[in-house]
């Protein structure tokens, strides 16, 4: 799904922060185009990809653009959350072998959302909805025969 936002649909940053009194400064512009960019990234791979912009200005930065609502966070395995654009609503698979994280269809829980609120008046939020299991890829390594398949393992 990155890369194919126009720059119509980018949210103004600026506004942004000028309706909180904020400045607009290039650290946290930086930071605000890393995380479209990237789509799902830990503060640590924000910091990387935004030379001259330490880890800690990154945290910072990440959690003021949540309070503007211009990021989401969602936790896509043991760590760091990820960050990506709040336009980007949609749930996470997420292999528990070699960690992939595929975007899933966004009627995937339209029915299970509807059951939890006609039943019970829960909304689901489903940028923290995540589903963890094991891709085909991996699922396929698991299937050879044990003398083809690699030493290497996995702990959890």
């Amino acid at each position: 799904m990155t890369g194919q936002r126009t720059d119509a649909a980018v949210p103004d940053l600026a506004a942004a922060l000028r309706t909180r009194g904020l400045r607009v400064t290039a650290q946290r512009e930086h930071v605000f185009d890393a995380v479209r960019r990237l789509g799902h990234a830990t503060p640590e791979q924000i910091s990387e990809a935004v030379p001259g912009v330490d880890v800690t200005t990154v945290y910072r930065t990440l959690e003021l653009l949540e309070e503007l609502e211009l990021v989401k966070h969602a936790h896509l395995g043991h760590g760091a959350p990820a960050y990506r654009p709040a336009d980007d609503d949609h749930i996470h698979v997420v292999c528990h072998v070699c960690g992939s994280v595929v975007d899933a269809p966004d009627d995937l829980v339209d029915a299970l959302a509807q059951r939890l609120h006609d039943e019970q008046g829960f909304t689901l939020d489903r940028s923290h909805f995540t589903v963890f299991g094991r891709c085909a890829t991996c699922l396929a390594g698991e299937q050879k025969p044990p003398a083809q398949r690699s030493s290497h393992h996995h702990d959890h």
